[in-house]
């Protein structure tokens, strides 16, 4: 790697190893949760893990696209069902502390926390 490239946040977390490792965690406490796991009920959770890794590999850095729906598109049906800040919040939350269950260092949370925060209005339609 060229010395003065920076690494990306996909690279600092720990590449795709890291990635499928909070998102299999992240499932976990979001299915565990009652204020959010609705949500889930009638989802191919397989599938659903595997579009997740790839998005936030992508979103992260990783020299790959993502081939799936927008946020907005893919949330449409969540809204309808009621999806909305208190879930978001709760699903931020999950995703948080997990980054601190894999002992990720307090400044790369905070990035993580960032671009969470920054798809908020297109995940809940607005």
């Amino acid at each position: 790697m060229n010395a003065n490239k920076a690494k990306s946040l996909f690279e600092k977390l720990g590449g795709m190893d890291a990635i499928n490792a909070a998102v299999d965690i992240f499932y976990a406490k979001v299915l565990a949760d009652n204020e959010i796991n609705h949500f889930f009920k009638d989802v191919n959770m397989e599938a659903q893990v595997v579009k997740l890794k790839t998005f936030l590999a992508m979103v992260f850095g990783a020299p790959l696209k993502y081939p799936g729906k927008s946020l907005r598109e893919a949330h449409t049906k969540l809204v309808e069902m009621g999806l909305n800040d208190k879930h978001f919040d709760a699903v931020v939350y999950h995703l948080i502390s997990t980054l601190m269950e894999l002992n990720v260092p307090e400044k790369l949370i905070s990035e993580v926390a960032k671009i969470a925060e920054s798809t908020r209005n297109d995940v809940l339609g607005r």
